[in-house]
């Protein structure tokens, strides 16, 4: 049998940091120092290459430049490999996963994203299992050849969670990430076991299809109790901002006040989609269970049922970005594009 080909796109992050003797702060290094503090790679017998970024980043400072430029790795790799491993950092992980899911139309290979909690030198790091780990899910098969993954996941310490339904939940457990309303793709204990009706299928294979203009023309406004008329209004009248992400409270729900309701329809009237996206991290929005809620969707809202936040702003960028008009946005705002909710 061939050997798998894994290809391993190195954006920076955490895991492949290295402390800086003078000032004690972690900064990005390169691939070879990474891969030289896993030996045990070698021992999976894979066909492994590498892409790293000219200059490997903090995903503080990941951006959807950042996302195109991975996506077009993929696509200009896409036949030569099996699966591929992105390398990055935490923080926005769930973000860049998110992106990608849209970017990446009719993916059908393994795109799996790690990283880890602590420098892959560092004595008890969580780096090298999951890098590990990641490599074996993306060389895993089915019986029948095919790739037993073929979405973008998430791959962190004891879970394999679908990209667009992943946050991260912890900034010091090893087990960071969670799919607070779909369930882990993968448990990962003394072998790995996938979940065969978590995974994506696919009606049809078609070819894979790169969109990577991402139009960053929106924002997200959080209700909180005790917000005024003055500070609403300025949000939704931001300048240039076509999408919002409305994070509100519960199930969808926000203040039920006629001025509150008013600037909310006359953003809308004004051509600004609005998308409900409840603060919780379990559950959806369920626009017809209050007052509040019902309102929101009377007026022209849109309902992300139980979408994610880190998916919500990206979904926005991608219908944007492909120059539709914001009727049209909002339609696919209604439906799922790429697993990243469920309707109900």
């Amino acid at each position: 049998m061939n050997k798998p080909k894994i290809l391993i796109i190195y954006t920076g992050g955490t895991i492949g940091m290295i402390e800086n003797q003078e000032t004690g702060a972690l900064e990005p290094f390169n691939f070879d120092h990474l891969i030289d503090n896993v030996p045990k790679v070698k021992m999976l017998d894979y066909d492994i290459q590498n892409i790293q970024f000219a200059s490997p980043i903090d995903s503080s400072d990941m951006n959807p430049t950042h996302w195109a430029e991975i996506a077009h790795h993929v696509e200009a790799n896409y036949e030569a490999f099996d699966g591929f491993v992105v390398l990055h950092g935490t923080d926005t992980m769930a973000y860049t996963a998110s992106a990608l899911s849209f970017m990446l139309e009719n993916l059908h290979k393994p795109v799996i994203i790690t990283g880890s909690q602590l420098p892959i030198g560092e004595v008890r790091t969580d780096g090298e299992e999951n890098l590990i780990t990641a490599l074996q899910i993306a060389a895993a098969v089915n019986a029948d050849g095919s790739p037993t993954v073929q979405e973008v996941a998430i791959l962190f310490e004891n879970y394999l969670w679908r990209g667009n339904r992943s946050t991260k939940m912890s900034a010091d457990n090893f087990n960071a990430f969670k799919s607070n309303n779909y369930p882990s793709l993968a448990k990962i204990g003394l072998g790995i076991h996938f979940n065969p009706d978590a995974l994506m299928k696919h009606e049809a294979m078609r070819p894979l299809q790169v969109r990577c203009n991402m139009d960053t023309s929106v924002m997200f406004l959080d209700l909180y109790p005790g917000i005024t008329e003055s500070t609403l209004r300025h949000q939704l009248n931001t300048p240039g901002v076509k999408g919002i992400v409305m994070m509100t409270f519960g199930a969808g729900n926000s203040p039920t006040e006629p001025w509150f309701i008013n600037a909310v329809k006359e953003a809308v009237d004004g051509g600004k989609v609005i998308l409900n996206v409840t603060q919780c991290v379990n559950g959806g929005v369920h626009a017809k269970r209050y007052v509040g809620s019902d309102r929101l969707a009377s007026v022209g809202v849109i309902s992300g049922y139980d979408i994610t936040s880190e998916a919500a702003i990206t979904k926005l960028m991608y219908l944007f970005g492909l120059g539709l008009s914001p009727e049209e946005v909002g339609e696919y705002l209604r439906k799922p594009l790429a697993g990243e909710m469920t309707i109900g």
